[in-house]
């Protein structure tokens, strides 16, 4: 378990550097210039190049790359200066750096990856994630428990009921929640519970999770504006689990050793719960991983819709603004999520089921 841990963690770091390589590649074919951005189109051409020289893009691209990268890196080589330590670009000082060796005008130092700065905000691209994304985290967390507890609880009892009247229940209303796009949900749950039924439901149509108090209070937390956009992200993986589960349970129930389980007199609950779903859950693991790690990705839709400040409207406006490292901090820190999930995911495999193997 521990050599093929260090296995996937290698493959994950490889496929990191082929993110910031094509992200990076893709922002210097496509037409634009981060300074016009910056100063306006009618920004003279000493302002453009003062602009392209600061963030050093006057440089060749292989430099800008090997900066990019530079930065990013825990371990970096950087030009020696007794009291700070400089970029190659330009220089600034690390908040977190120590250096670890000198060899002559350059040093070899430690430190924390810096994701550069905003190109239109001038804020630190690290602090734009730290506020965006823990309400995507919450929001996508939220969400896809909801999908699993009622999707496997729905998705094994029609599996036990088998009656061909309720399947056919069942799967319209499944068919109709895969097929459903996010955003005419969202305007759709917006409309109903916020607009024609607020007076009953006393739910809001837009709001974060704190809002200004109208008294001048401060910042107050409205957990209930979190219900709709965790019930209108749910709706698509809730209809996946839940026609996973009952198709993965019956082709279960079909196997030798849940007949020999019956037949030593077990309960039906524990045959269901302890022999039969444990080993059903695998095609709902696969899929509950790759809907959480889109749902972390941004489900920017639903965050516009509900005014949902999360990850997904960053990368959208860092996109229309051509904002390069907002993109690049964004895209790297959704690669790395995608990461994690997915040695989580193997490794969970290899403990629900001992045919799966981990070498």
């Amino acid at each position: 378990m521990a050599s093929f841990i260090i296995k996937r963690f290698f493959y994950g770091f490889m496929v990191v550097v082929g993110v910031i390589t094509l992200v990076f590649l893709l922002f210097t074919i496509l037409p634009g210039d981060p300074a016009r951005m910056m100063l306006g189109q009618r920004a003279d051409q000493q302002a453009v190049d003062a602009i392209h020289k600061e963030l050093g893009l006057d440089k060749p691209l292989v430099i800008q790359y090997f900066n990019h990268l530079n930065n990013l890196s825990f371990l970096s080589v950087h030009s020696t200066n007794e009291k700070k330590v400089t970029y190659l670009t330009k220089e600034s000082e690390y908040v977190h750096a120590k250096r670890l060796v000198s060899f002559g005008e350059t040093s070899l130092i430690l430190k924390v990856p810096f994701f550069g700065k905003s190109y239109i905000s001038k804020r630190e691209v690290s602090v734009i994630l730290a506020g965006a994304f823990p309400n995507t985290f919450l929001l996508a967390t939220l969400s896809i428990l909801v999908a699993m507890i009622i999707g496997i609880t729905v998705g094994s009892v029609t599996a036990v009921i088998n009656a061909a009247w309720f399947n056919r229940i069942v799967l319209v209303f499944t068919a109709f929640g895969m097929a459903l796009p996010s955003f005419f949900a969202a305007i759709i749950m917006a409309w109903i519970f916020a607009f024609l039924l607020s007076d009953y439901t006393g739910l809001n149509m837009f709001g974060s999770l704190y809002e200004v108090d109208d008294y001048g209070n401060g910042e107050v937390l409205q957990l209930k504006n979190l219900i709709l956009p965790v019930i209108t992200l749910g709706i698509r993986p809730l209809a996946v689990i839940t026609e996973l589960t009952r198709t993965s349970l019956i082709e279960v129930f079909s196997q030798d050793y849940i007949r020999t389980a019956r037949a030593k007199g077990l309960s039906g609950f524990r045959v269901v719960v302890v022999h039969a779903l444990r080993n059903a859950l695998n095609p709902v693991i696969t899929s509950v991983s790759s809907w959480y790690a889109s749902s972390l990705a941004g489900a920017v839709f639903i965050e516009y819709i509900f005014d949902w400040k999360g990850i997904g409207v960053v990368i959208v406006e860092a996109l229309e603004n051509y904002d390069l490292p907002v993109v690049m901090g964004s895209v790297l820190l959704i690669a790395i999520i995608l990461i994690i999930i997915n040695i989580f995911v193997d490794i969970v495999y290899g403990l629900l089921d001992p045919r799966v193997s981990v070498t």
